[in-house]
């Protein structure tokens, strides 16, 4: 099991991308689909955007899971995996702005996506309780998972750990660039139609 954990860990960046290209190739968006899909997306873009301000380049590795610190500020004060909760928010939200196979395509992207994220997450977990101890474990036992918590948890590393929204925005380039050429072709795709 560890080694497919490692795998995904090291390809997450890759792995949506046959997603996307079906999603494109079977497009046949709506208005509706469009304009719903498309605040789902800025969603979870924005999600990501703030749990990478609180939690800098860190998360941008690609080799082995590592951390200097628990991160339990901002977005992390409400759930364990911002980043991750995120991706799932704007892919379900290209699905819905694509309307690519609807809705099986979607439906196996989420499963998908949540197989892989159960599996990475685990691998990190194991890492952060490793490296942090006690420290990470009542982290843990206060902040879910994927599903927030509304009142935000509250920790004494909180008054350090603060945004650096600049390099938050250098660092989601990629996912931006990314996330603005699918869109485009699905506008394209949208008004040919």
């Amino acid at each position: 099991m560890s080694d497919i954990r490692q795998f995904l860990f090291r390809y997450r960046s890759y792995t949506p991308i046959p997603f996307l290209i079906a999603m494109v190739l079977f497009a046949v968006p709506t208005t509706t689909t469009m304009l719903c899909g498309f605040v789902l997306s800025v969603l979870g873009e924005s999600l990501r955007y703030w749990g990478v301000a609180y939690a800098g380049s860190l998360t941008r590795v690609t080799g082995s899971v590592g951390a200097p610190e628990v991160v339990v500020a901002g977005p992390f004060a409400h759930l364990r995996n911002p980043l991750y909760a995120g991706n799932v928010l704007m892919y379900s939200g290209i699905g819905v702005m694509a309307n690519a196979l609807s809705p099986w395509l979607v439906l196996i992207a989420l499963v998908y996506f949540a197989f892989q994220y159960a599996m990475i997450v685990s691998l990190e977990e194991e890492f952060l309780e490793k490296e942090f101890g006690e420290g990470y474990l009542e982290f843990k036992k206060h902040v879910p998972r994927f599903l927030p918590r509304l009142n935000p948890y509250q920790a004494p590393a909180q008054e350090h750990q603060k945004p650096d929204w600049t390099d938050a925005l250098r660092s989601e380039r990629r996912t931006l660039q990314a996330l603005s050429i699918v869109v485009v072709l699905l506008l394209v795709i949208w008004m040919w139609r």
